[in-house]
């Protein structure tokens, strides 16, 4: 398949070496070189995969729920399936799998026997949605709001409204938030040409079909109280920010459409948890890591869950303790063989079952792991047993349905230190990445910024994270760093940006690659290659182009290039820091600056007589100055969902959150002092709370 910025076929030689077999290409391969694989030709593989993807659909008579809108598509989806997984047998798309790509890799997951399907459709600029609607066909809708998201891949926000309504073409019934005008104007005209289509609008609106006559939040619970058909209910979501209410929202349309009792939502409504549970990683207790992913079990779920327990390399050893599947409706000796089956096809070293029906099935798992497999009849024996199971230095994959409460087996294994965390979301900078992707010309390179372990969030977790996903290069700030992701199994090119020249010997003995920026340190790394007798040392040129702050100045090249001619280096790539790429006032000084870049690097390259990468622009820069991309582009702030350029080009999503709890809560008269030095006065009675923040905290 065909990205915007590379082609698939690419990838074939890493994927027969990992044993896959069969194809289906564009273009003609050299068949000598995969002599076991099966190669099926067609013009243009993501049609074909559509095709197919809309051909397994058609094979299945269940209705398919079709979710799409700018944001909150994935939380109504995984919201739903948590009110109605006991009501259906319900296939759902895997995380945000709602692209042209995702659509029919989701709808593959359909098999005989379930009754629901929840599908995703995202679409990023015109003419994109009708393909997705051949392949779902939804006989509800649910158009979840109308964002900014992707405004520069269409005309106006009318049409990304239109093109999006068109998921819905041969739906029944469309549920929608009415308080956006905009949006509420396109829906009702949209439906004059479907005089079948039943609309459900939910809001605050009043003559909503759903309406949201008031909602109080507080301590993180929201009171609603909901007019329906002239019948008034008092509902409670434990959550208090608005985009939950107006996705809680869209949640109680459709369970009304469904014709769920008004004495049964609030019943339903307790079941909704946070997303965070998903596939959480965690320092876990004796040196390992936990994965918490103790939010649903199902097939479909377990399969991701296993995929990212494989993409982890903190450890050799893989253990996984999986609950019960509950609700399938499938004979146990059929669901737990192809459990079974999975657990080979990633192989984990030790197995521990929990609930009534693994223990009675345990007899499928012989051969999995190395013999040491346990089965318990509940949480509560395996929390027991915990002491006795000596879990050290291993990924330890929590896997569980909910009503089996594994959230009490993470805190015995999870590391406790500080009730104040940092926590990283690995999705939404999978998130962030893919939206920089979107922007870079084709043969664009990523370098990514992991330095300070990747400003604090965690250095191992992030690099593999973007390992997996296939950029071009690390970039970390000391050897030090570098040499703690090679220990922990990263093997992309690793660039040292601050070379220290009592810290040379490690670049060589774990294969990092330095910086260099003065003729000092480029002499030391020298002498050194010339004592170890290397030759050809990946080394990378840093040029001071106005930041005036490391590089070499246009009157040191010739220097420069009479000690590269004479030195084992090979130059991998010459580049700048640009000082104000965000700033629109600044743009004659950043133009300057390149300028001057691209006059420097042209010299380099003439005098050594080969290419490099050249490389100036960073996160602003690679969206305010496309031309600027070069042979690659330098992703820091903006990976970690913070746009410097402030664009409507990128959907950018937080990645770091910093949680703590309150010590301690007073009461205090007016007078009364706080802290050190009396600073803090209070001028009122007012309440204050000591929050467990500070001292280590940064």
């Amino acid at each position: 398949m065909y990205g915007p910025r590379r082609g698939g076929q690419q990838f074939i030689g890493d994927l027969y070496t990992h044993g896959l077999r069969n194809f289906v290409v564009y273009e003609e391969q050299d068949l000598s070189e995969f002599p076991e694989a099966n190669f099926i030709l067609v013009p243009d593989t993501l049609k074909a995969l559509q095709q197919l993807a809309a051909w397994h659909r058609q094979q299945f008579d269940l209705p398919v729920i079709g979710i799409t809108g700018s944001n909150g598509k994935t939380i109504v989806k995984e919201w739903l399936n948590q009110l109605l997984e006991d009501r259906f047998q319900i296939v759902r798309s895997p995380r945000s799998y709602n692209s042209q790509i995702g659509v029919p890799l989701s709808l593959w997951q359909i098999v005989p026997g379930q009754e629901l399907a929840i599908i995703e459709a995202g679409i990023s600029q015109s003419g994109e949605m009708a393909a997705l609607e051949t392949m779902i066909r939804p006989l509800l809708g649910i158009f979840t709001n109308i964002g900014e998201a992707h405004d520069q891949g269409f005309e106006s926000t009318r049409s990304k409204i239109r093109e999006k309504l068109g998921l819905f073409e041969n739906a029944v019934a469309l549920i929608y938030p009415n308080d956006n005008e905009a949006l509420n104007k396109e829906v009702i005209d949209w439906s004059i040409g479907h005089p079948g289509l039943q609309l459900i609008s939910v809001g605050r609106t009043p003559g909503s079909t759903v309406q949201l006559v008031k909602s109080v939040s507080e301590h993180g619970l929201t009171a609603l109280q909901i007019l329906y058909k002239g019948s008034t209910v008092d509902l409670e979501i434990g959550f208090d920010h608005s985009a939950a209410i107006q996705n809680a929202m869209t949640c109680i349309g459709v369970m009304l459409y469904l014709n769920t009792p008004l004495n049964e939502l609030q019943t339903r409504l307790s079941r909704l948890n946070p997303l965070a549970m998903r596939l959480e990683l965690k320092t876990g207790i004796n040196h390992c890591s936990v994965i918490n992913d103790s939010y649903s079990a199902d097939i479909s779920s377990l399969k991701m869950a296993l995929d990212f327990l494989f993409q982890q390399h903190q450890h050799k050893r893989r253990s996984i303790i999986l609950s019960d599947i509950l609700e399938t409706g499938r004979k146990p000796e059929s669901l737990y063989t192809e459990v079974a089956g999975l657990l080979k096809k990633y192989p984990v070293d030790r197995l521990i079952g929990v609930g009534e029906t693994l223990f009675a099935n345990q007899q499928f798992f012989a051969g999995i792991g190395s013999g040491q497999n346990l089965f318990f009849n509940n949480t509560q024996s395996l929390i027991n047993a915990l002491p006795t199971l000596a879990f050290r230095d291993e990924t330890i994959l929590l896997k569980g349905a909910r009503v089996f409460q594994f959230e009490k087996i993470d805190r015995q294994l999870s590391l406790q230190v500080h009730e104040t965390v940092m926590e990283v979301n690995l999705e939404s900078m999978s998130h962030n990445l893919k939206q920089y992707q979107q922007i870079l010309q084709p043969a664009t390179k990523i370098m990514a910024m992991v330095k300070a372990f990747s400003y604090g969030t965690g250095g191992f977790e992030i690099a593999r994270l973007l390992e997996f996903h296939k950029v071009d290069y690390l970039a970390v700030a000391y050897a030090d760093e570098g040499v703690s992701l090679r220990k922990a199994g990263i093997r992309l090119p690793i660039i040292v940006m601050n070379t220290e020249e009592n810290a040379l010997l490690p670049l060589i003995e774990w294969q990092l690659e330095p910086v260099i920026f003065s003729l000092r340190g480029l002499a030391a790394l020298e002498k050194l290659l010339r004592s170890e007798a290397i030759s050809l040392f990946p080394v990378h040129i840093e040029l001071e182009t106005g930041m005036n702050r490391l590089g070499f100045a246009p009157a040191q090249l010739p220097e420069l290039l009479e000690q590269l001619h004479k030195s084992n280096f090979r130059v991998q790539s010459v580049f700048s820091h640009l000082a104000a790429s965000e700033e629109k006032q600044q743009d004659e000084y950043t133009r300057k600056q390149f300028a001057n870049y691209i006059s420097m690097a042209g010299r380099i390259r003439e005098s050594l007589g080969y290419a490099f990468i050249q490389h100036i622009a960073n996160s602003a820069a690679a969206v305010r100055y496309p031309e600027f991309q070069l042979g690659m582009v330098r992703l820091g702030i903006g990976l970690y969902g913070i746009d410097p350029a402030k664009s409507s080009l990128l959907d950018l999503r937080e990645v770091g959150s910093l949680k703590t709890t309150i010590a301690q809560i007073k009461q205090l008269t007016p007078g009364e002092t706080i802290g050190y030095n009396r600073k803090g006065v209070a001028d009122k009675t007012m309440k204050i709370g000591t929050l467990r923040l500070g001292y280590a905290d940064g």
